[in-house]
């Protein structure tokens, strides 16, 4: 698995208008919680700098909720941002956590991901302790992107593969491909007893600025190779240059700024009551 890269949550949200839009599609899928006697038990499964776990507590506004992230420049930002008590008089808080070996340590109502388990490469055999982890009635959703295949990141695959990277980058920055089809979650959720709904979205993302798409990876798939090259700054801008000269013939702007077409892949399993 690869060494955790280090995030810059400032970077990651510059683009949080079009990041945040895939969890709140998926907000709007998700079930009744099977509790209405107490406040709702909620998990946020890579939570990043918290901003859409904030979001949990507008649909569930006494829930207990947990953001669960590696990253301690993440955890900062939530912890700083949105950590405390909620208006609903619910509960948020943050832990540190990797999401390929997180168990939950009490009944869940929800556990949710946004964003995060493409990072995780055997997430799916993890579904099974997930599941259950939920109460009766309990659901597990998630999103991931789908997008590997795109130009955005077969670029970047192949510039690392170059002679002049390959030995300087190893598999930093190499395509994330351990997302399933939906399909694929489909038939492993229903196998475990779940009510499942899978689908998928692509979103054409209209992104505006200089070199927009390298601005959105810098905040992403970036991330391992700017860690593996953050001692050596001339390296990065030339491999930065280079790699935005790419993506400027692949995503070339329009009069209304630049597409940026994205796919994501979306799951919604409801657990036996």
């Amino acid at each position: 698995m690869h060494s955790a890269p280090t995030w810059d949550p400032h970077q990651y949200l510059r683009h949080a208008g079009h990041r945040t839009r895939p969890f709140l599609d998926l907000l709007t899928r998700i079930p009744q919680l099977p509790h209405s006697d107490r406040p709702a038990r909620i998990a946020d499964i890579g939570c990043g700098p918290g901003n859409v776990t904030a979001l949990l507590a507008d649909r569930w506004p006494q829930a207990r909720i947990t953001g669960f992230d590696l990253s301690p420049e993440m955890l900062a930002i939530a912890e700083k941002e949105h950590a405390g008590t909620t208006p609903g008089g619910g509960r948020l808080d943050f832990r540190a956590a990797d999401a390929a070996h997180w168990t939950p340590d009490e009944p869940y109502d929800l556990i949710v991901s946004n964003a995060a388990l493409q990072w995780v490469p055997d997430h799916p055999e993890s579904f099974a302790l997930w599941i259950e982890g939920l109460a009766p009635g309990g659901t597990l959703a998630f999103q991931v992107p789908g997008n590997f295949t795109s130009p955005s990141h077969a670029l970047l695959d192949e510039l690392c593969d170059t002679a002049q990277w390959r030995g300087r980058l190893g598999d930093h920055g190499r395509r994330y491909v351990h997302i399933l089809d939906p399909a694929d979650y489909l038939g492993r959720l229903m196998n475990l007893g779940c009510e499942t709904d899978t689908w998928e979205t692509t979103y054409l993302q209209l992104l505006a600025g200089d070199d927009p798409v390298l601005d959105w990876v810098k905040g992403t798939a970036l991330r391992p190779v700017l860690t593996e090259l953050a001692d050596d700054p001339d390296a990065a801008t030339e491999f930065l240059g280079q790699y935005r000269d790419l993506l400027r013939k692949a995503y070339p702007p329009g009069p209304h700024g630049t597409v940026f077409p994205f796919r994501r892949i979306f799951a919604v399993a409801r657990k036996a009551s």
